[in-house]
């Protein structure tokens, strides 16, 4: 091929970015549309010529493949969590002031639309789109790249060939969702239905009739060391990412924040602390000439040094908070009010209301938390309530319509456990039963233990714990390595295969990460994200953890990113549990993995470029988590469905009907045993196959 026509294709390619930035980010066209086009036909044309010109973040990619994909589950490599709520502006303020009152120095403040789209993670190397991933569930979510690519707005490359991975919200304009709903016969709800619709579309020329624009507010590399937020947003505009013009950025005096935005070079909003609640006010009542939809706002701290210091919980990063509009309402009755018992003791008020339907689910069970939310409501059996759903998900008692005419009074916390009947304590807001051999914390316990994620014992779930407890056979995790479930075998619907795969699950529990075993304890705020801290920290086995423990080190504690002194000294105080200390002793005599090791190093790359689905269940593996990270760790990829693309079905038991489709597709079915022979988990190990790359051959 001529170079002159390489040459000709990269220049095209330069000027068509040039001016999709200008359009999409900037606002501010740099040519006609007709002298576009000229060029995009240009491009188009010289590629289809010559094929070896193809590039997967080429300008031409925006209109999309006819080719079905498949949107494959992959593990995020950055924190994609949620967010606390909260439902007034004087709530923002008063969290806005405790973490005043936390931090060692004074803060400024980045406030944020909250788009009601759909998050989205785009992850870039040396400058070059790579991968497009949904939130999922925080931590797995599924890769909709073709689709993403054909988003004017998304940069392919990036002015600068770094390796930076970015958060945004895709979102779908209102005018161009009125448009499109016009022309279909089952009309979209909202916006946000139609733009999550258009990100997975099966074919990504589909994907790219829909105008989804995005912006972007989180920025993770390792090439920049950033001071604060208004720093990132900085340099994702520079790399020609589009950032939200609507941002109000706030120090404790206006002057202060303007000259600190000043050296950024954004323009946004800014003021004093003073200005925050008129911004709120503001931006909560002209939402509606909003050209996009937003469903609240997002407060965060600026200093990304106080952000590491404040660290997450499992659920969402304290140094933020969403600000809500409003959550859908309703009226109901409450019919009574039950006590429940959690693992850790904590004493928690439950409504039980007439069923009404809320946000698209009914609601017949409400929390109300603790006695002082109770009697902030002076809430009383038989009041007609006002309830919400907070955050669209949680179900909430928001206020007293109507005083019941029965002549109840505010409900009063019990003063004995109504499990045990020990006297309840209160601690700050909580009631609390002190009594460790309490049966529903004991049974708390056992069941957290259990669950998935922690030591995933397939067919020990909560009524099988309360079956084993209520009937002495196992009184406390520690039990659970003693005992011989065969001896269940016919009682209470215990039939053989139950019974067997609660043994082998047992059986599995010592091949359990340590991570996992260490989250299992259900230690007070130390969940697996807070044990990924301390492990990657350098706490990555028992006995480092006991010695600090044992030292009471609170110091080297909050040295590790993101554990702060609270959660250090929780750490500590339930280490030294002689509860904690002799379940630690038993796990350890009993076998089970005391320390972090890092399985993925030096193991042969036998997967690499394969994409596995697995389907059924397995006698060797207690979840299918097991599998894909022994896939993964070994250079594969899983996906959830069978496709064209996928290279082997692991099929399990009652495999169904992702085995029909390997069929018609003539894709490779592999079962256990051939597994557990190719990863060299049994006795009989096969000689190496393949080229000597390391890469086995499956065919």
């Amino acid at each position: 091929m001529d170079p002159t026509i390489s040459k000709k294709a990269e220049e095209l390619r330069n000027d068509l970015r040039e001016y999709q930035k200008a359009y999409y980010v900037d606002s501010r066209p740099l040519v006609s549309d007709m002298e576009y086009d000229r060029k995009f036909d240009e491009l188009s044309a010289l590629e289809r010529q010559y094929p070896e010109l193809s590039d997967p973040n080429s300008p031409t990619s925006r209109v999309g493949s006819d080719l079905s994909s498949d949107f494959p589950e992959f593990h995020h490599t950055v924190p994609v969590l949620s967010l606390d709520k909260a439902y007034s502006s004087d709530a923002v303020l008063s969290w806005i002031e405790k973490s005043e009152d936390k931090a060692d120095h004074n803060l400024s403040f980045v406030v944020e639309e909250k788009i009601d789209g759909i998050s989205m993670v785009l992850y870039y190397e040396k400058g070059l789109l790579v991968r497009a991933v949904t939130r999922g569930n925080g931590f797995i979510g599924n890769e909709v790249t073709s689709n993403i690519r054909t988003m004017p707005s998304v940069p392919l490359k990036l002015s600068e060939p770094v390796d930076i991975v970015v958060r945004g919200e895709v979102y779908l304009p209102k005018n161009d969702f009125l448009a499109i709903n016009k022309t279909l016969d089952e009309p979209y709800a909202n916006p946000r239905n139609l733009a999550a619709g258009a990100v997975r579309r099966i074919k990504s020329s589909e994907a790219a009739q829909v105008p989804l624009s995005i912006f972007c507010y989180e920025g993770f590399t390792d090439t920049i060391q950033f001071s604060d937020h208004i720093q990132i947003l900085s340099y994702l505009k520079h790399l020609g990412f589009r950032i939200d013009p609507n941002i109000g950025y706030f120090c404790k005096t206006e002057a202060e924040a303007r000259k600190r935005l000043s050296e950024t070079g954004l323009d946004l909003v800014c003021g004093s602390f003073d200005d925050i609640p008129m911004y709120i006010k503001t931006k909560t009542q002209g939402r509606k000439a909003l050209a996009y939809e937003i469903d609240g706002l997002v407060c965060k701290i600026n200093e990304i040094a106080v952000r590491e210091a404040f660290g997450y919980t499992g659920h969402h990063p304290r140094w933020a908070i969403a600000y809500k509009f409003e959550a859908p309402q309703a009226q109901t009755i409450v019919m009574g009010i039950d006590v429940q018992v959690g693992r850790t003791g904590r004493i928690t008020p439950v409504a039980r209301v007439k069923p009404v339907a809320l946000g698209g689910s009914t609601i017949a069970n409400i929390t109300l938390h603790n006695q002082d939310y109770v009697d902030e409501l002076e809430l009383a059996i038989g009041d007609t309530v006002a309830i919400s759903k907070r955050g669209d998900v949680i179900p909430a008692v928001e206020s007293v319509v109507e005083k019941n005419e029965d002549g109840n009074t505010t409900w009063v916390m019990p003063a004995v456990c109504p499990s045990c009947g020990t006297e309840l304590v209160k601690n700050g807001a909580h009631h609390f039963c002190p009594n460790y051999d309490c049966p529903m914390q004991a049974k708390g316990r056992i069941s957290f233990f259990a669950a998935k994620g922690q030591m995933d014992i397939e067919g020990l779930g909560p009524e099988t714990v309360t079956y084993l407890y209520d009937n002495g056979y196992v009184r406390s995790i520690e039990d659970l390595f003693d005992f011989d479930f065969s001896i269940l075998n016919g009682l209470h619907g215990f039939g053989d295969k139950k019974v067997q795969s609660l043994s082998a699950s047992m059986a599995a529990t010592r091949k359990t990460p340590f991570r996992q075993v260490l989250t299992a304890l259900g230690l007070p705020e130390f969940g697996r994200k807070a044990v990924d801290c301390l492990c990657s920290g350098g706490l990555d086995t028992m006995d480092k953890i006991l010695d600090i423990a044992d030292r009471d080190d609170v110091d080297s504690l909050m040295k590790i990113n993101q554990i702060g002194e609270k959660s250090a000294r929780l750490l500590i105080d339930g280490l030294n549990s002689l509860h904690m200390r002799s379940l630690i002793a038993k796990l350890r005599a009993s076998g089970l993995q005391m320390e972090d090791s890092n399985d993925a190093e030096g193991l042969s790359q036998i997967f690499a470029g394969q994409s596995w689905c697995i389907t059924g269940s397995f006698d060797s593996f207690s979840s299918r988590d097991l599998i894909t990270k022994i896939i993964t760790d070994r250079g594969g990829k899983a996906v959830s469905a069978v496709s064209a693309k996928t290279t082997v079905l692991l099929a399990g038991h009652n495999a169904g009907s992702k085995l029909a489709k390997a069929a018609e597709l003539g894709t490779k079915v592999m079962d256990e045993d051939e597994f557990l022979k190719i990863i060299g988990k049994t006795e009989e190990k096969p000689e190496p196959e393949g080229d000597g790359s390391g890469q086995m051959e499956l065919f």
